[in-house]
């Protein structure tokens, strides 16, 4: 999803903003923060469980044959539905930007965000599928920082992205971010680095 040479720059990025506060930054960018494979069942059972009321309805078949053709109906819509291009569309919006923002909240977890000394860790996350991107901030900064902030610097990730250059939309909330990190969390007399400066994909 990005390039050796683009997540080299977003750690010198990190880098630099990092010198100017005590602030952590990580990033992660998700290919999908679920399969979704639940999504084609759910829809082949209502699509089963319809078939019999349409034909009994419909026809003078007899109860084998009605069960034969509901059968065939899941066996046909599964086999339809099941492509990952296909079940993707079957979920809607907002269960999957739900599905993100926990990937996002567990991925800040997982980083050890939540453990720095100030408890002023970012987690810039983005998952591609789902076309969501987030700015996990802990309780440290988001009691001085406004939401309004954060989402500048969501929007500025995202149209990188859309304009097929991820690379420069991370670096763009990176440098945003550390520049009110810096403002609110100036860097103190021991400024050691807590977490690692870099991008994850998972």
């Amino acid at each position: 999803m990005i390039s050796d040479a683009d997540k080299k720059r977003i750690s010198e990025a990190i880098r630099n903003a990092e010198a100017k506060t005590s602030g952590e930054l990580f990033c992660v960018i998700a290919g999908a923060s679920s399969e979704y494979r639940h999504a084609p069942l759910i829809w082949s059972v209502a699509i089963a469980l319809i078939t019999p009321i349409v034909l009994a309805l419909l026809t003078q078949w007899s109860p084998v044959t009605i069960y034969l053709y509901q059968l065939g109906a899941f066996i046909a819509a599964m086999a339809l539905l099941s492509p990952r291009a296909i079940r993707f569309h079957l979920v809607p919006r907002r269960a999957k930007h739900a599905r993100a923002h926990v990937t996002a909240l567990r991925q800040f977890l997982a980083q050890g965000l939540q453990n720095t000394q100030q408890r002023t860790g970012i987690l810039i996350f983005a998952s591609v599928a789902e076309r969501y991107a987030e700015i996990v901030a802990d309780a440290g900064i988001n009691a001085k920082v406004s939401q309004e902030t954060w989402d500048q610097a969501i929007a500025t990730l995202i149209a990188g992205i859309k304009q097929g250059r991820p690379g420069d939309g991370f670096i763009g909330a990176i440098e945003q971010c550390g520049t009110v990190l810096a403002a609110h969390f100036p860097p103190g007399s021991m400024n050691r680095n807590e977490i690692s400066d870099k991008l994850v994909e998972i």
